[in-house]
């Protein structure tokens, strides 16, 4: 995505995001299948919350950008925001969806190994293909088609979202976004519509991450953020790496404190650059952050497999195995995601840039509208 290059710390920050959901899950995996595994800290606990930020993440970027396109034209190009999320979105996904159903129902009962697809195939395959594998999920279907949801909630949200930025006056965009956080958030937690927290239909992430997008171009929201950077990053690394709001809050002010302090940590970021965050490798680890966090579940079956197979009959002492275990998971995530990136993804990418650049020019020979 542009829009991140231009803001100072936030590709990095998908990479770090990605990682917290990477080691969460290689803990949970080792701990089912009776492997060693180390998750005393409480950072090995936050691979949810990773998600949910990167969820603020998005919507704070996306939103930005379909705020900046309004203000310029004075509309939305439904056809070109939704291509460009095809392009981004749509080839890795249906990867990985096609091999995790190949996987469970084929590729495990061939090498001998049971696995129980408790649902019907077609109900499977028809909510996945259309952006409901959150819904999917409650059928347990299996780690490589689980994490899939987070990115049904993302495509089910921009959905809706840009078509009400087609139709809403610019200056009723900031209202809107914090009536529908305020409200939605509410519902969510209510007895109504319990389906919404079901299927972990966590909107008001992306809605107050935009809203901050927007705000950050006014003098007050900024002025507030620079004085509250400091103590915010510092309640931020607080939050990853102890338990202590997850433990002393209920869920509804857990997730209340957590979309509104990502919205000003993201804020925050993206006031100047973070040495240790603006380095070629960071940078370049956030871009290909998509493919770690899609291809891990596969590569932590194949390390399981390589585990069982050669590494435990080694008898080294478990920490070293879960040294080992959580070195090679993350290492060949990294360097699948690194060729998927360039040789898959790439293509793919290149396209969304096209889109990108034939926007721009077709903004650019707008008449001034008023907007400007």
């Amino acid at each position: 995505m542009k829009e991140s290059k231009r803001i100072p710390n936030l590709t990095a920050i998908r990479f770090i995001l990605a990682l917290l959901v990477v080691i969460f899950h290689i803990a949970q995996f080792s701990e089912n299948r009776g492997f060693p595994f180390f998750n005393d800290l409480a950072i090995f606990h936050k691979g949810t919350e990773a998600v949910y930020m990167f969820f603020s993440l998005s919507g704070f970027l996306i939103i930005k950008q379909l705020f900046v396109e309004k203000k310029e034209t004075n509309s939305i190009n439904l056809k070109s925001f939704y291509l460009r999320r095809i392009l981004r979105i749509f080839p890795l996904y249906y990867l990985i969806l096609t091999f995790g159903f190949l996987y469970y129902r084929l590729i495990l009962p061939f090498f001998g190994f049971e696995f129980e697809n408790n649902y019907d195939l077609l109900s499977g395959i028809f909510l996945s293909v259309t952006f409901f594998p959150n819904i999917f999920n409650k059928y347990s279907p299996g780690g490589i088609l689980e994490i899939l949801w987070s990115i049904g909630i993302e495509e089910q949200f921009y959905l809706f979202i840009a078509p009400l930025f087609l139709l809403l006056p610019l200056k009723r965009i900031i209202l809107f976004l914090s009536v529908f956080t305020s409200v939605y958030f509410l519902i969510y937690f209510s007895e109504y519509l319990v389906f919404l927290k079901e299927y972990n239909m966590l909107f008001f992430y992306f809605s107050f991450g935009g809203l901050c997008a927007i705000l950050y171009s006014h003098n007050l929201f900024q002025s507030l953020i620079k004085k509250l950077r400091y103590p915010t990053l510092l309640i931020f690394i607080t939050y990853f790496t102890t338990g202590i709001f997850i433990n002393n809050f209920n869920p509804f002010f857990y997730n209340l404190f957590s979309f509104i302090l990502f919205g000003f940590v993201i804020s925050a970021l993206a006031l100047k650059p973070i040495k240790v965050l603006q380095n070629k490798t960071m940078n370049y680890l956030g871009k290909i952050s998509y493919g770690i966090y899609m291809y891990h579940a596969i590569v932590l079956q194949l390390v399981g497999l390589i585990y069982l197979k050669m590494i435990s009959k080694f008898g080294f002492q478990n920490t070293f195995d879960v040294i080992i275990i959580n070195v090679c998971v993350i290492f060949i995530t990294i360097v699948v995601s690194h060729f998927s990136y360039k040789y898959y993804e790439g293509y793919f990418l290149n396209l969304k840039y096209k889109t990108d650049i034939k926007q721009k020019v077709e903004i650019k020979t707008l008449p001034n509208n008023g907007y400007k």
